[in-house]
């Protein structure tokens, strides 16, 4: 793809998160995204079959981000020093992705079989990044007895995106290290160190 298709791409992307979390979905038009994008309509449906198809191009382009950024974090030591790493990567992610953090809660889990390709991969490649984390740290014995690694990284990824938008709601100026501390000493709680 030209670097000038994807240039206009990221700006279609853009457009279409901020009017879609402002919104919603069913209320956004073709017409709006191109407009908010500053380009004209043709070029929305040269780019994407229609609005469908730019979404859901959008939430996988978010999840490939958030994912990246997730598997860099879990790379930076032992497993359960990187599960604290990979929760703070997740807080910055979603703290300055949050109308994309707001789309993926609002729109992802509707009944809509379009996009269950798109959860299923947030699932495989942002949680995972965690329930991996999880299983390597049960392999290890650093992890209570019985605990679904697959749940339970659903429920810390959970928490942090629940934590990182009520904080950029709530609090914006609080420090980021600071949200993270207390992020981390629940998970400690919870892994029993």
């Amino acid at each position: 793809m030209s670097a000038r298709r994807e240039a206009t791409r990221q700006r279609l992307f853009e457009a279409a998160v901020t009017l879609i979390s402002e919104q919603g979905f069913g209320a956004t038009t073709v017409d709006q995204i191109a407009e908010r994008a500053g380009v004209a309509k043709g070029t929305v449906y040269y780019n994407f079959a229609g609005k469908t198809e730019l979404y859901t191009a959008l939430l996988e382009w978010g999840i490939q981000r958030l994912a990246a950024r997730l598997r860099e974090a879990a790379a930076t030591g032992p497993p359960r020093a990187a599960l604290t790493e990979v929760l703070r990567a997740e807080l910055a992610f979603i703290g300055a992705h949050e109308a994309l953090a707001r789309l993926l809660l609002a729109e992802a889990w509707r009944t809509n079989r379009v996009w269950y390709a798109t959860v299923g991969q947030l699932r495989s490649e942002a949680i995972g990044v965690i329930s991996g984390l999880l299983d390597a740290m049960a392999a290890d014995g650093d992890l209570p007895e019985g605990i679904d690694t697959a749940v339970a990284g659903s429920a810390l990824f959970g928490m942090a995106v629940t934590v990182a938008l009520d904080w950029r709601t709530r609090a914006p100026d609080r420090p980021l290290d600071e949200v993270h501390a207390t992020v981390e000493r629940m998970v400690a709680g919870f892994l029993g160190g």
